[in-house]
């Protein structure tokens, strides 16, 4: 299915129903006073976070939410039948906009959170609630008040504990297959990740984290290079970024200088985000032989002066995984997942003048 992270719908609650203009009229009782009832309230239009949705492509189609009037009143008394709410169901993390103001309305973040979009008109009232010593036979009622009506703008910020960042083919589908059941795109050529894919990490029962997988950027993404930083937005949620990188590119590019790149294009995008503790994790190990292997790390981690952890693996040849998960789970448990602080420095200090 597409990812699809942003749509714009329209919500309508219904009216409420007008209220009834009746009497009593019973053998032997020619004039039994006034009996109209209220009317029902019309239905009001709520989100609902689903945890089993990770897409807004179901907005691509169907974009008009309209809930049901409520009934008017009738005589005896009878008050019109309330209209069932509605209730449009949204992934986790998504933020809802008011299109016509910008007014950021809310996000909804934890399974099962609603949300009130538009409520439903009360119902009008019904000529017995006019009744009085001087108004015996009154003829007032009250038509419902109309429901709300508006445009929304919704947007969805995936929500992971882990992101990875990186350049196109340094080898993030490919991690996130090796690690959890999420089954990307893995191919040799660049972009073959389109849109953000999700994996859950599962070590053991009870001890699991999700990551995100974004499409590759490239040096001069913030301005609209490659596919853009579009997707970063999905990082700002999470508390661990695994920046990966290629430790020996096929095109001769110096894995230093890319690390560099990013993070310039991260302080672009967002300096919180470019804050945010990011780990260096050197992939395609089992391209490069192992009398140059140790070497190579050296050079690049010696160069980014890394004062943070950093690791070595192949997700191919399935070599480093276990302790890099081991610690990015050992890191959740003691930072947290959802209220951590996030660090002041970025992992990576660059000395040079």
């Amino acid at each position: 299915m597409k990812f699809v992270d942003e749509a714009t719908i329209e919500v309508r609650a219904g009216k409420g129903g007008p209220g009834s203009v009746s009497f009593r009229r019973e053998k032997f009782i020619p004039k039994g006073g006034p009996d109209g009832g209220d009317g029902g309230d019309g239905g009001s239009v709520w989100l609902q976070a689903d945890s089993g949705l990770n897409t807004l492509a179901d907005f691509r189609h169907a974009r008009l939410f309209k809930a049901r009037n409520g009934e008017p009143g009738a005589g005896r008394q009878r008050t019109g039948k309330s209209a069932e709410d509605i209730t449009i169901r949204v992934p986790l993390g998504t933020i809802v906009v008011a299109s016509e103001t910008d007014e950021r309305i809310g996000e909804l973040t934890k399974p099962g959170q609603r949300m009130l979009v538009a409520r439903g008109g009360e119902g009008g009232r019904g000529n017995v609630n006019f009744k009085s010593s001087v108004n015996r036979t009154p003829r007032q009622f009250t038509p419902g008040t109309p429901g709300e009506e508006r445009a929304l703008h919704l947007e969805l910020k995936v929500l992971a504990d882990v992101g990875l960042l990186g350049f196109p083919n340094a080898g993030k589908s490919t991690l996130i297959s090796a690690v959890s059941a999420a089954r990307p795109k893995v191919a040799d050529y660049p972009f073959t990740t389109l849109y953000p894919n999700l994996g859950v990490v599962s070590l053991e029962a009870g001890r699991s984290f999700v990551i995100a997988d974004i499409p590759g950027l490239i040096e001069g993404a913030a301005e609209g290079a490659g596919l853009g930083v579009q997707f970063l937005k999905h990082l700002q949620r999470t508390r661990l970024l695994l920046h990966l990188v290629d430790i020996a590119p096929i095109d001769g590019a110096d894995p230093v200088d890319q690390v560099r790149a990013l993070e310039r294009e991260l302080v672009r995008f967002d300096e919180d985000l470019a804050r945010r503790e990011r780990w260096l994790v050197l992939t395609k190990t089992d391209q490069v032989g192992e009398d140059e292997l140790d070497a190579l790390i050296d050079r690049i981690v010696g160069g980014l002066n890394c004062q943070g952890p950093w690791f070595a693996i192949s997700s191919v040849a399935r070599r480093g995984l276990e302790p890099l998960v081991g610690r990015i789970m050992e890191h959740l448990e003691r930072v947290g997942k959802s209220d951590a602080p996030i660090d002041e420095e970025p992992r990576f200090s660059d000395d040079r003048q």
